[in-house]
């Protein structure tokens, strides 16, 4: 069941690109709309049949792949990785029918993103280190062709920066993924075969290390985040939207899965430098965010500050700060994909992301009031206003984490402030006043444009509204994560 997650876009991206007869921009579409559907709804069916009460791997797959490599092919979903893959399911098709038929190369093009989706989803179903890796690096190649030949003026550089950042990522996390094997004496790769919790602390240390500087460089987290403002601004609006959405969340289901979960004494001695790590990472995005001029950085830089509330949550490693994350990975992936699907609507029509360009465009008569309306939400679920999906999620991490670091809990929400301070700017300027001249005569604006931001709106306004629609699946899980890594920890720092 979980295999045919990963081999429909596989499917889907072989018809595409190998079908003899020329297919169209629109039929290329259609066809890969088609495949991504299929595969959300296979999600969603696996969703109503999981059983949130219960801790361990469902619909487990295993299979003997390379004996000498100690590779086999295992797949497992947990309530960590359940809402994760029903995200990317969702952000696949909205980015997919979201994208200009107008495009040129429309089949390397879907092909790409199917790809992309491939990876992705078999990197949250992997239940062994080398396959997580392999599924990893899959996603690598996909992305850095979206982004260097369907992307702005400075596409090539944007994209050689990912490239090589995403690299070194991929060095550390599997040198880091080697030695937990090697010195851990595992016969395999398989996360059940794993005895890394006994480990000394030092060499613990020395493995967490590769672990948190290469998930960290694809969050990321500062000083490792200079490569994603560029791979938004020039990247076009869909492949943003998968960017901030789903690929980001890589990097933080990396570091609970195999950081805080493998690893667990290293991570607590290691906890209040996280900690600091993530206010750091909070304050400096939004304080890079305020400075923007150009309103698809200010929403990049806004992704870097709301990362950083994902490691308060994980370094404080209790039930409900690791819950929160969870749901602040969920959280982020719908408002991010809003906000960048409204800003490139707003470049699609007026020709410009510039707030001294773009102002007024809340007139009832020659403005985009329902895209404005859309924004204005977006920007209040981001700035976490109750009733919304953002305010649960940094509430449950801030109740969580402030018994633990008390100090930096306060100061990260401070960065909540401050997102309100940036997007108010947002707003202000390009959503009120009169009609800049540049912006006086804009194209007409279709319902078909609207559409995926009004989905992606009314979900926030849902989750906001009934968040256990969104914890059922994953607090069991969250919670019998932390209570075995405080056992392990407690027992490995005594002997230590």
């Amino acid at each position: 069941m979980l295999s045919a997650l990963i081999l429909l876009p596989l499917l889907g991206a072989a018809l595409i690109g190998f079908w003899p007869a020329e297919i169209t921009g629109k039929r290329s579409r259609d066809i890969a709309l088609v495949f991504a559907g299929v595969m959300f709804v296979w999600t969603i069916i696996l969703a109503i049949q999981f059983h949130p009460q219960e801790i361990g791997q469902q619909f487990a797959e295993s299979l003997p792949w390379i004996d000498a490599l100690g590779l086999n092919y295992n797949l497992g979903i947990d309530g960590l990785s359940l809402p994760l893959l029903l995200l990317q399911g969702l952000l696949t098709c909205i980015a997919i029918y979201s994208t200009d038929q107008s495009l040129q190369r429309p089949r390397f093009y879907y092909c790409l993103i199917l790809l992309l989706s491939a990876g992705v989803t078999g990197a949250f179903l992997a239940q062994d280190l080398l396959l997580f890796f392999l599924f990893y690096e899959l996603e690598l190649i996909p992305l850095y062709l979206l982004i260097a030949i369907w992307g702005g003026e400075k596409r090539g550089y944007a994209a050689t920066k990912f490239l090589i950042y995403t690299a070194v990522s991929g060095v550390l996390i599997l040198a880091s993924f080697l030695g937990m094997v090697w010195l851990s004496g595992s016969a395999n790769f398989g996360l059940e075969t794993l005895h890394t919790q006994s480990l000394p602390l030092a060499t613990q240390l020395l493995l967490l290390g590769g672990i948190l500087v290469g998930f960290g460089i694809k969050i990321p987290l500062v000083p490792f985040h200079t490569w994603l403002p560029d791979a938004h601004v020039e990247a076009s609006t869909p492949i943003s939207v998968l960017l901030a959405g789903v690929l980001l969340k890589l990097g933080t289901y990396g570091l609970l899965r195999f950081g805080m979960n493998l690893l667990p004494t290293a991570w607590s001695y290691l906890a209040p430098w996280l900690a600091t790590w993530a206010v750091v990472s909070v304050l400096y995005g939004a304080s890079c965010a305020i400075a923007q001029k150009d309103m698809k950085k200010m929403v990049a830089y806004s992704s870097i500050g709301h990362m950083g509330f994902i490691l308060l949550a994980a370094a404080s490693a209790t039930p409900l700060s690791v819950l929160g994350a969870v749901m602040q990975m969920v959280s982020h992936g719908l408002i991010s994909a809003l906000l960048f699907l409204l800003v490139g609507v707003i470049y699609k029509k007026a020709g410009s992301r510039n707030l001294d360009v773009v102002r007024g465009l809340m007139n009832p008569e020659r403005g985009m009031p329902v895209i404005a309306t859309l924004m204005v939400l977006g920007v209040m679920a981001s700035a976490g206003i109750p009733g919304m999906v953002g305010f649960i999620s940094e509430f449950i991490i801030f109740r969580g984490s402030f018994p633990v670091f008390p100090v930096q809990t306060l100061l990260c929400m401070i960065g909540t402030g401050l997102t309100a301070v940036y997007f108010l700017i947002l707003v202000n300027s390009a959503f009120f006043g009169r009609l800049s001249a540049q912006v006086i005569n804009l194209p007409r604006l279709y319902w078909s444009d609207r559409i995926p931001s009004i989905i992606l709106a009314v979900l926030i306004v849902i989750f906001g509204i009934l968040p256990t629609w969104l914890s059922r699946w994953t607090e069991p899980t969250t919670t019998a994560m932390v209570n075995t890594q405080d056992v392990v920890a407690t027992v490995s720092l005594t002997r230590n």
